[in-house]
């Protein structure tokens, strides 16, 4: 791992918290994810499955957490199975955990290799109940491969039909959507690298230069400050590539008088950081770049001060079209009679802004947290208004990361990174 160990102490607090909200005489299962195979003897690099992190610190392949607190032996209300390691191993995969490491880096003490899962298991599943099985409901989720944690419910509901089941997933959504300080100092590092990243382009695009050097440029930066990737894939997209919500072909050249959007963010120990910015390639806005921009960072931070414990997700949404109408009427895109007639459903600001304002953000780009449910202290959101104007050949849009605080507006992690057009110029131009 390039990132610096993390204490510990989140991750028993996270297994104390998780344990607390389960039955009495219930066990939880917890997987890693899959290494999944390109073709022939090619891997894709590994990703940990984001619970098992978030509950043991563990980030490693075929690993194994089961979560027993009403256990009769003590020794077995945590237990970690690992993939066994040896010098073989070691020589040619590199370093994997031993027992001991996997108690530094989790606080777990009873660490087995995974030949002994099924004994334990065994032992253990005839003193329960039920068992917590982890399945993927997020709202965004649309998974067609079968992960590693799909194929062990099948084996273990197969194995032990008789016991109950229960669902982990609408527990981890509640306490993964509520960072705790080591987590919100994470992500604060996650987006303090995304800033190194974008004030090194800052001084490198100019006229010509091409959407993937861009992309390099940040690479370059994020690993040289620990991060091992993109928090989510980049988007650089100039002139009306910005106009596609998800441009990721990043193969245009940028030309003088467009404007570049970037929407990028590093990872650091798993947590994301997301940020939006748009430059002029030239180094200056068009007047009515700049007018548009200042529109799009108006709404920004009139939304951002609207995150506030007991916010409810669907009427912040609501308010923040209303903030946009209001902007679009002053640009000249909307006019009263688009206002009047405007379909409830679709709004009229809809044709400038067709995405959301805000989402969790945390170990996932699109973070757990349920939406139904009030907004709280110490959940993490970004703000990322935009306009798009096909007819102009831009689009706009500007995004931070804030975290909601008991009192007051909420703390920007993103608040040293250039936003101000002026700024953004000066610096460019420098």
């Amino acid at each position: 791992m390039k990132y610096h160990p993390i204490n510990n102490e989140l991750f028993i607090k996270n297994r104390k918290d998780f344990s607390s909200q389960m039955k009495p005489k219930s066990l939880a299962v917890f997987n890693s994810n899959d290494i999944y195979p390109v073709s022939a003897d090619s891997t894709l690099p590994f990703e940990q499955h984001r619970d098992i992190f978030y509950l043991s610190g563990v980030d490693q392949e075929e690993s194994i957490l089961v979560l027993f607190p009403d256990c009769p032996k003590e020794k077995h209300r945590e237990i970690l199975f690992l993939k066994e390691t040896n010098e073989h191993i070691a020589i040619w995969e590199g370093e994997k955990l031993t027992k001991e490491k996997a108690f530094e880096t989790s606080g777990i003490k009873t660490v087995y290799w995974l030949q002994d899962m099924e004994k334990v298991m065994f032992e253990i599943m005839t003193q329960c109940d039920t068992v917590y099985i982890n399945t993927n409901e997020h709202y965004r989720a649309n998974v067609e491969t079968e992960t590693r944690e799909d194929r062990f419910t099948k084996w273990l509901k197969d194995r032990y039909p008789a016991h109950a089941v229960a669902k982990s997933n609408p527990i981890l959504q509640r306490l993964r959507s509520v960072k705790d300080p080591i987590e919100i100092d994470l992500i604060q590092k996650a987006c303090d690298i995304t800033e190194k990243g974008f004030r090194r382009i800052l001084n490198f695009v100019k006229p010509d230069v091409w959407e993937y050097e861009i992309e390099a440029e940040f690479m370059h930066e994020f690993l040289r400050n620990r991060s091992k990737k993109f928090a989510y894939t980049p988007i650089v997209a100039s002139g009306n590539n910005a106009n596609v919500l998800h441009y990721i072909e990043n193969n245009q050249q940028c030309k003088a008088g467009e404007l570049i959007l970037m929407d990028v963010g590093a990872e650091y120990g798993n947590y994301s950081s997301d940020m939006t910015r748009s430059v002029p390639v030239s180094g200056k806005f068009t007047p009515r770049q700049k007018e548009v921009y200042n529109a799009v960072n108006r709404v920004k931070n009139e939304a951002t001060k609207m995150l506030t414990p007991g916010t409810d997700w669907g009427k912040y949404h609501v308010e923040v079209g209303k903030i946009m109408t209001s902007e679009l009427l002053g640009l000249g895109l909307l006019d009263k009679a688009d206002v009047q007639n405007e379909n409830p459903e679709w709004p009229a600001y809809k044709k400038y802004l067709m995405h959301g304002t805000s989402h969790h953000l945390g170990l996932d780009t699109h973070d757990y947290g349920i939406l139904t449910e009030p907004m709280q202290a110490n959940m993490v959101f970004t703000v990322e208004p935009g306009i798009y104007i096909p007819d102009e050949g831009f689009g706009i849009r500007l995004e931070d990361d804030v975290v909601i605080q008991e009192q007051g507006e909420p703390f920007n992690l993103m608040r040293n990174i250039p936003i101000e057009a002026d700024e953004i110029e000066s610096i460019m131009n420098s």
